[in-house]
């Protein structure tokens, strides 16, 4: 089965979602690297094969290249991307300013997560944040979506 590529404006994942049919979607680990490719590399087995690719944010508690920056170069190829949002790293104003710059990039789809332990992570002296719950954060990007604010 061939899935169609992302157009600007248009959700192949909320269309299959709503049509009923049986929706495909797969999770990448974004690269710990700068260089684009080395990311559309990764995904290039997915392309076609699944109707979005969500993106991890921090996976283990471990930097990696941000799920916002990682979605907007595979919204560029054609890829419809899920950002995955933790609620550890970031305050809510740091929260709500990623979301509204990932739908300026045209970024629809948010997948929202607690976040794992910075403890158990490449650096455990890191102090997680939690100013937001995921029941917080997901009232947050309602309000967003709904109020554009």
């Amino acid at each position: 089965m061939m899935i169609p590529t992302a157009e600007a404006g248009r959700s192949i994942l909320r269309e299959t979602l709503r049509s009923g049919r049986f929706c495909i979607t797969a999770e990448l680990t974004p690269p710990v690297s700068t260089d684009p490719a080395v990311l559309l590399a990764a995904v290039r087995p997915l392309q076609g094969a699944v109707h979005a690719v969500n993106l991890t944010d921090g996976p283990g508690a471990n930097p990696r290249m941000s799920s916002i920056a990682a979605a907007a170069l595979l919204l560029r190829s054609g890829i419809e991307p899920v950002v995955q949002m933790a609620c550890r790293d970031r305050n809510r104003l740091g929260l709500q300013g990623d979301a509204i710059g990932a739908a300026a990039l045209g970024i629809r789809n948010v997948l929202v997560l607690r976040g794992d332990d910075p403890a158990r992570g490449s650096q455990p002296g890191a102090k997680p944040v939690f100013d937001l719950d995921t029941r917080g954060l997901l009232a947050t990007l309602a309000a967003i979506r709904d109020e554009g604010t």
